[in-house]
């Protein structure tokens, strides 16, 4: 099984550019014609949150017109720039999400099974997940130890060193640490939301923090360091599960670059 992930591709209404510089929504564009360009079509496409910039109803309009582009099966999280009511109504057509409260769900219809846990703190930029949200998570791994599973959510569960980024952390994690510790068949914790591509060891699995297909946040591990961004490059993951080896991820970067040349 072949899965591609986006995150953060923060569409803002149509013809308005994300922090007023960068066209997200043709990067968004540019990276769904990436994927189809790929010379193995993926099963499945998850986008692991920040779907819209600010929340706004005319963003998610935009967001789903342009998804509408996508020829491979996807399915969504919430980021912190989300607001679940708002997502939830533009995406009602998909059967999957909660009618209500956080839009934590399972689905398993491939041969790796999905878990997707809703980090996202209304109102707020950090993550958490809460009590009623660990047994959820619990419940739904317990149905199934034997299959592998590949758990989402938006927030990266640990500190990256990048000083700015972690005050904006899911933070609390050591309880939702123990109840994927506890399972053996996680293969992988995919996020977004650090802009970055990042990986860790935690909870006896790998932790995947995919790149936006918008800006790239700075990578300065100074303490004192100044928030920042840079324009590009755009690049997306692809997860690659197989029966016999498992699951082994890929950063794809999106664009025009010299080459192929003929050597390895």
């Amino acid at each position: 099984m072949l899965i591609a992930q986006l995150s953060d591709v923060h569409v803002r209404p149509k013809g308005l550019l994300y922090k007023g510089v960068v066209d997200s929504n043709k990067m968004l564009s540019d990276a769904i014609e990436h994927l189809h360009g790929l010379d193995r079509r993926p099963d499945l496409m998850l986008l692991t949150g920040d779907l819209v910039d600010e929340g706004h109803p005319d963003e998610y309009s935009h967001c789903v017109e342009l998804l509408r582009e996508l020829t491979i099966p996807y399915l969504i999280i919430p980021g912190n720039h989300d607001h679940r009511d708002n997502l939830r109504a533009a995406f009602a057509s998909h059967a999957y999400l909660p009618k209500r409260g956080p839009l934590h769900y399972c689905v398993d219809d491939h041969p790796v099974r999905i878990v997707a846990l809703d980090s996202t703190v209304p109102g707020k930029h950090h993550g958490h997940v809460d009590a009623a949200g660990l047994t959820w998570l619990r419940s739904t791994l317990e149905a199934n130890r034997q299959k592998p599973t590949v758990v989402i959510m938006h927030h990266p569960p640990f500190v990256s060193g990048i000083s700015y980024l972690d005050k904006y952390r899911c933070i609390e994690t050591e309880p939702l640490e123990a109840v994927l510790r506890s399972f053996s068949n996680i293969e992988a914790v995919l996020c977004g939301h650090v802009h970055r591509a990042m990986t860790r060891r935690w909870a006896g699995t790998m932790v995947c923090a995919c790149p936006s297909t918008t800006t790239e946040i700075a990578l300065r591990l100074a303490v004192s360091a100044v928030p920042c961004s840079y324009i590009g490059p755009p690049a997306c993951m692809l997860h690659l599960w197989d029966p016999e080896q498992g699951l082994v991820s890929h950063t794809s970067y999106i664009g025009k670059y010299p080459g192929p040349y003929p050597f390895i």
